[in-house]
């Protein structure tokens, strides 16, 4: 497992503690070996001490391959020791031969386990068993030390493996319910094609239909009457199409849709008595005669201000703003002016962070050919202005 921070390779946590975990049993051991050899000897051989010191580095430094290579470094433990009695040399072995012991339990496999354990039993009886070093009650306390450790180790790795499983088991869960709702997602994709061809084919049918009906009007109102029935059995099954092509786009847990109107400009009272509650005091202007908008133009006009004003109750702090509608000929624009803080604040390269909240008044202003801005005021606070044209629509 590789880690990086910063650029650079960051070393995992387990093998950071194995590392000092080995160099701390690598000091004890020659610090201890040291004392003994004085205490046997006030001037030991430089070579009796240099090869005890490589022995006992041997015995210990293995540790830091604890986890991945446990049965070797039980093994290269082991034989360190014999080593050590066998040369007479006093007893090094401590704690570093009980944590090889406990890593194969933990991290080797069932027969390995098993083998480091009586490899480990066998050594340690050996050791006891050089001259001037039996006792019977040792051989029998260092089996149950060595045993018991096992133990740890072995409930110790089956609960990791056990733990280890439920994780996998788990990612398994989550792909396969991500491939679910991938195919889902597409299949609603393709019934949303199709039902969009049949409803784009109904309305094809209404235009000409229509056509028909206007022409023949006046002279054959027989014919004006069937383009009108087409027409009404044609705009219904449209209908019925696109609540069922709307019913596959919409998720499980969005809500279904109300039979309340949509809101538009004439709703704007209600928008700002809301947002008075949330504390910002608002000012309405409207400028030019009001006049009937079609209904996707009224929709974007509003929700744009309720998005604006929704960014200064967010993000401009203590503040008043103002709403400024102004109605032309063949087209409607829309203000929204604060003297907050403001929206966004400038990135690193003194550009101002552009959120959700614009992209989504850009989009709304596109889809009729109009223009937004958006940015700070030079005397303080925010503003946003669309202009939105009435021609498209009309047409």
């Amino acid at each position: 497992m590789k880690e990086w921070a910063g650029g650079s390779r960051r070393l995992p946590a387990s093998v950071l503690f194995d590392s000092g975990l080995a160099l701390a049993a690598a000091g004890v051991s020659t610090l201890l070996f040291t004392e003994l050899m004085n205490a046997a000897q006030p001037t030991p051989p430089r070579g009796m001490l240099a090869l005890g010191y490589v022995l006992a580095l041997l015995h210990t430094l293995p540790l830091v391959a604890r986890r991945r290579f446990p049965g070797t470094v039980l093994g290269i433990s082991v034989v360190s020791g014999l080593a050590v009695a066998a040369l007479g040399m006093p007893e090094i072995l401590g704690i570093a031969i009980l944590v090889a012991v406990y890593s194969v339990a933990a991290y080797g496999d069932r027969w390995v386990s098993l083998a480091g354990l009586a490899v480990a039993e066998v050594g340690s009886a050996a050791v006891q068993l050089t001259p001037g070093r039996f006792q019977t009650p040792t051989v029998v306390s260092n089996a149950l030390v060595f045993g018991a450790a096992w133990l740890l180790g072995h409930f110790v790795g089956r609960r990791r493996a056990y733990t280890a499983r439920l994780e996998q088991t788990a990612e398994l869960e989550r792909t396969r319910a991500e491939q679910a709702r991938r195919a889902v997602a597409e299949e609603r994709l393709r019934l949303a094609r199709e039902l969009h061809d049949v409803v784009a084919h109904s309305i094809s049918v209404i235009a000409v239909q229509s056509g028909v009906g206007a022409h023949v009007a006046k002279t054959q109102p027989e014919e004006a009457a069937k383009a009108l029935a087409a027409i009404e059995a044609t705009s219904r099954a449209a209908l019925t199409e696109l609540r069922r092509l709307l019913g596959v786009l919409r998720q499980e847990d969005e809500p279904q849709g109300d039979l309340a109107p949509v809101p538009g400009l004439a709703d704007l009272d209600g928008l700002l008595a809301e947002v008075a509650k949330a504390g910002l005091a608002v000012r309405l202007q409207v400028e030019g005669r009001p006049a009937p908008l079609p209904a996707g133009v009224d929709l974007s006009a509003y929700r744009i201000v309720q998005e604006a004003l929704t960014n200064v109750v967010k993000h401009a702090g203590p503040a008043r703003a103002q709403v400024t509608i102004r109605y032309r000929d063949h087209e409607v624009m829309v203000e929204v002016i604060d003297d907050g803080r403001g929206v966004a604040a400038p990135t690193g390269d003194g550009r101002a962070r552009v959120g959700h909240g614009l992209i989504g008044m850009r989009e709304r202003v596109a889809v009729f050919g109009g223009d937004l801005e958006a940015g700070p005021r030079s005397d303080g606070g925010f503003r946003v202005a669309a202009r939105l044209p009435l021609a498209a629509e009309r047409r």
